[in-house]
C-alpha cells in the first residue's frame, strides 16, 4: 500500500487489560495479528512515519503509559503488552470514549504532523476503530485499513465494520504484507 510523508499510524486501544465480557476472545484475536502491527509498525517508522497510541484511560485519567500499562497488567494481558508498549519516539494519547478524536487533541496533533493520511490499526474493529474512522472521514482524512491489523469480538462484526470503512468512508482496506512502498 503506497504511503505519503503525510501519512500517520494510529494504534487503537492495544494496550488494554482485557477484562471485559468477552475480553479473553479479543485478547487471543489480538494476539493473532500482533506480529502484523509490529512489524506494519516497523515499516512506518523506517519511513519516518509518525506512531500514535490512543487509549483508553481505564478511570485512570492520566495520559501517563507506565500508569497504564502497569494497570493493564494481567496474566491475559501481559505477553501482549510487553510487545506492543509505545517507544519513546512513538504519541502516546488517552481518550475518554470509543473515537480516538472525542474529547482528544488527536486533530491538533495531526495537523501539527501535516497529516492527511491515517492508517488504522487496533481492536475493537467494530467499535474503537471504526467510530475513529468514521471521526477521521468527516474530518476529510484518508483512511489506510490493513485487513490483518484490526480485530473484532465477533468476526462478522469485523468483517460488517470493515465493509462500512470501506463503502461508506472511502478507506482503502488491504492485508498488510511487510512492505508498504
Amino acid at each position: 500500500m503506497n504511503t505519503s510523508k503525510n501519512t500517520a499510524m494510529l494504534v487503537i486501544d492495544m494496550i488494554n487489560d482485557f477484562k471485559f465480557a468477552h475480553g479473553k476472545t479479543l485478547a487471543e484475536k489480538a494476539d493473532k495479528m500482533l506480529d502484523s502491527i509490529l512489524s506494519l509498525k516497523q515499516n512506518c517508522v523506517d519511513k519516518k512515519i509518525p506512531i500514535i497510541y490512543i487509549n483508553d484511560h481505564y478511570n485512570l485519567w492520566k495520559a501517563d503509559i507506565e500508569s497504564i500499562l502497569n494497570y493493564c497488567h494481567n496474566e491475559t494481558s501481559s505477553q501482549l503488552l510487553d510487545k506492543i508498549k509505545p517507544t519513546k519516539t512513538d504519541y502516546f494519547l488517552i481518550k475518554p470514549k470509543h473515537s480516538a478524536f472525542y474529547g482528544t487533541a488527536l486533530d491538533t496533533l495531526l495537523q501539527q504532523l501535516n497529516v492527511d493520511t491515517l492508517i488504522l490499526t487496533g481492536i475493537a474493529g467494530n467499535i474503537c476503530v471504526l467510530f475513529t474512522a468514521n471521526d477521521a472521514y468527516m474530518r476529510e482524512y484518508s483512511l489506510l485499513v490493513p485487513e490483518n491489523c484490526i480485530a473484532s469480538v465477533d468476526d462478522e462484526d469485523n468483517k460488517y465494520a470493515m465493509t462500512m470503512m470501506k463503502n461508506v468512508m472511502n478507506a482503502k482496506l488491504y492485508t498488510y504484507e511487510k512492505d508498504l512502498s
